[in-house]
């Protein structure tokens, strides 16, 4: 009886070492989940042919997808963004500012896009913001910088000095609405900056609901003519969940865009720099791509 007792230890020590043996083996051959939600990750979007972008988890600020992450490059009129921070954060929005003469001959001068605004006409800073982001108004740029700076120098000062505070340190505004002038650019930001600058912005209540609008129209009244203004970014109404953000568009920047998707609890900011297209109407299609990636991997 003894000598069985000892083989029973033995066999049964032998099938414990086995089942270890074994567990271990496929503890380490068998891939976890985080090496799998990983894989498709690094794979990344198909067909996305701008020269800079990156996509992240806009409740984290966890980059998913990116190329040339850290890469100084021009951005066009996502400047503009910045700009409607800066005043955004300055406050008054009820102010009422009277468009300069002068955004005319700026304008036309650098073949800016413009919201139409006319020269002598008072309106709020709040209905120059739409102004601003929706049909990407230099005009309003102009007129917004003068008040708030007051003057542009100010206002461009304004403009690094925030994004110094907001850890930017690879941007530089050398002017309030992204143009390439006076030689060459010398206002650029890398896809990192911006996706910290698109989550910080779109914090702002203020921000969030005018880039969110499809369009906006003022009806004319004391001191002003009627504008309507239709937001230029081509993900809203045609990509489900699309909330914001700006485009920008220069031949030397090509196709821009900063964008939020959310929907099923789950939001997206993404950038695209630098991306081909015809003609001055940002397209959507590097945006579309990556949040197409971003949504098919598993809840993030």
């Amino acid at each position: 009886m003894a000598a069985c007792a000892r083989r029973s230890v033995r066999v049964s020590r032998w099938a414990g070492a086995a089942i270890l043996a074994v567990g271990l083996t496929l503890a380490v051959t068998a891939p976890s989940a985080t090496a799998s939600d990983a894989r498709p990750a690094a794979a990344g979007p198909v067909g996305v042919q701008a020269r800079a972008a990156a996509i992240e988890v806009a409740s984290t600020g966890q980059v998913l997808w990116s190329r040339d992450l850290n890469t100084e490059v021009p951005m066009a009129s996502i400047t503009k963004v910045m700009t409607a921070l800066v005043v955004i954060r300055a406050g008054h929005l009820s102010r009422r500012i009277t468009v300069p003469s002068a955004v005319i001959g700026y304008v036309e001068e650098h073949d800016a896009s413009s919201a139409g605004l006319r020269p002598g006409d008072t309106l709020t800073a709040s209905q120059l913001l739409e102004a601003l982001l929706l049909p990407s108004g230099a005009d309003a740029a102009y007129a917004l910088a003068e008040a708030y700076g007051p003057g542009l120098s100010a206002f461009i000062a304004k403009m690094n000095a925030t994004a110094k505070l907001l850890g930017m340190t690879r941007t530089h505004f050398s002017n309030f609405d992204g143009l390439p002038y006076p030689s060459g650019y010398s206002t650029y930001s890398t896809p990192a900056n911006l996706l910290k600058l698109g989550r910080v912005a779109m914090t702002s209540a203020v921000f969030r609901s005018i880039v969110d609008r499809r369009s906006y129209r003022l009806a004319s009244g004391a001191g002003h003519h009627a504008y309507f203004w239709a937001n230029l970014n081509p993900l809203l109404g045609v990509y489900r969940g699309a909330i914001g953000i700006k485009t920008g568009y220069t031949p030397a920047a090509g196709h821009c865009l900063l964008f939020e998707v959310t929907r099923g609890g789950r939001s997206f900011i993404g950038v695209n720099l630098d991306s081909p297209g015809v003609g001055t109407t940002v397209n959507g299609v590097a945006a579309t791509r990556m949040l197409n990636w971003a949504f098919s991997l598993p809840g993030r």
